[in-house]
């Protein structure tokens, strides 16, 4: 491999630089994924390999990104396991018309085979491997039981959460067999992106931070860690990021991932003294910073690895997903801020 900076350093061995990437860094921030998205809408992008692998590979060879993530969304699980998914773009973004609240309808839910219902997933991965050709590692991904289950019983986004909420809250066990049920499935097509070509995976807990820090524990963190127990890894990486779950740092570190994720809202000097010798981290810029100056965002950069120092398990990522309306030019700065300045910390 040309590049296998990402690799090294989520296995926390040695590196010249701390490599760099972004959640989300295939999107609508770069004219050449919008010049594709003018001519399809987004679940027949996701499910066409080669327009995937297309975009999927956009941020390697105009951001210069060392990382490149598979394009898809984390909903395509909910959906090959019998769930209506409907896509309105800029609508209130994706949703399920039909929730998942009841008993019966858990049950109803079928466990997908991801080589069948998500073959489109599997082709796509196997197609970017190969058009790669070794330049960077593939990253493949999926939602967290949690998150996903979030997204189903609320069917589409929610600021107060009630239905999801008063599941766990009102009726434990019926929340406990949907998250096993989703648990199982998340473990067997993460299996299935490691056999496709994912070289490294990344589990995202979008909304853990919801929860509270015991019932995070319960109804998030306990599921993730069946996940990971469950998907051969074949010496491929696992990431975890739980989104505003600084508060169990020291259990995240324990789920078993190689690579815990940082929003930004956690200093990284910080959670390196508390977990920092068990596992790589990865982070954890703020977003919002890529609307500021490139000097600014330098500045920011050197911050983030003077913080974390020198040694070994550091992937320099943001502390959520790239914004949509960031200009390209602060996205280029940023990776190549990282590049310039993170060898002073390897020497």
């Amino acid at each position: 491999m040309t590049n296998d900076l990402f690799l090294r350093a989520s296995r926390r061995e040695d590196v010249e630089r701390t490599p760099v990437w972004m959640m989300r860094q295939a999107g609508r921030y770069l004219p050449e994924y919008r010049a594709i998205r003018e001519q399809t809408d987004f679940l027949t992008l996701c499910k066409t390999p080669e327009l995937a692998a297309e975009v999927s590979i956009q941020p390697v060879e105009i951001i210069g990104v060392d990382a490149c993530i598979i394009f898809s969304d984390i909903l395509v699980v909910p959906e090959a396991m019998g769930m209506e998914l409907i896509v309105e773009e800029g609508r209130g973004g994706p949703r399920f018309p039909t929730a998942v609240r009841s008993r019966s309808e858990i049950d109803h839910l079928r466990l997908p085979d991801p080589n069948s219902e998500l073959r489109f997933v599997m082709d796509a991965l196997s197609l970017t491997r190969k058009e790669l050709k070794g330049r960077v590692p593939l990253i493949g991904f999926s939602g967290s039981p949690w998150t996903l289950a979030t997204y189903m019983v609320e069917g589409k986004g929610s600021k107060t959460f009630r239905h999801i909420k008063e599941l766990i809250y009102a009726h434990p066990k019926d929340a406990h067999a949907l998250l096993d049920k989703l648990a199982q499935a998340v473990g067997a097509y993460l299996g299935a992106q490691i056999e496709a070509g994912a070289q490294a995976i990344q589990i995202f807990d979008t909304w853990g931070g919801i929860l509270p820090p015991d019932e995070f524990k319960e109804f998030s963190l306990g599921y993730i860690q069946q996940v990971i127990d469950l998907v051969p890894r074949q010496g491929a990486p696992v990431i975890l990021f739980c989104k505003d779950c600084g508060h169990s740092l020291e259990a995240i570190a324990k789920s078993g991932a190689d690579v815990v994720g940082l929003d930004w809202t956690i200093d990284i000097g910080r959670a390196r003294e508390m977990i920092g010798s068990s596992v790589a981290l990865q982070g954890n810029l703020d977003p919002t910073m890529l609307y500021t100056p490139p000097e600014r965002i330098r500045q920011a950069v050197k911050t983030i690895l003077g913080k974390f120092g020198k040694g070994p398990g550091h992937v320099f990522n943001l502390g959520h997903g790239i914004l949509p309306d960031v200009p390209v030019e602060h996205a280029k700065a940023f990776v190549q801020a990282v590049k310039e300045e993170s060898p002073i910390f390897h020497r």
